[in-house]
């Protein structure tokens, strides 16, 4: 099982908690797995305005399409994935979460 929350929720275990932004907060002790990371790129044009949700959710899946699932959810089996944005709001850790669910596995929202 995958956990996701965000940094300032609070509600995990920092011995379980991995980072997969492309930045860290400072106060962050846990792991980092970057290759969860959105690029730049793809970060800053959403940033900037530039990429509108439905064009980073297609280069993002596209980009998660060429790893391999199963290493990854081995890597992470038991851990908590953490990005910046709230339950509910657009991001990342969503599409990485609906990327394992589509591969067979569990991952549930804290």
């Amino acid at each position: 099982m995958i956990y996701t929350s965000y940094f300032a929720s609070r509600k995990y275990n920092e011995n379980i908690a991995v980072s997969i932004s492309r930045g860290t907060p400072s106060w962050f002790t846990g792991k980092e797995y970057k290759l969860l990371a959105p690029s730049r790129d793809l970060l800053n044009g959403y940033k900037l305005g530039e990429i509108n949700d439905d064009i980073y959710t297609k280069e993002f899946n596209k980009y998660l399409s060429t790893l391999d699932a199963e290493k990854v959810y081995n890597d992470l089996d038991g851990k908590v994935l953490l990005c910046y944005e709230k339950t509910g709001k657009f991001c990342h850790r969503h599409l990485v979460a609906e990327w394992l669910i589509d591969n067979g596995y569990d991952v549930i929202e804290l």
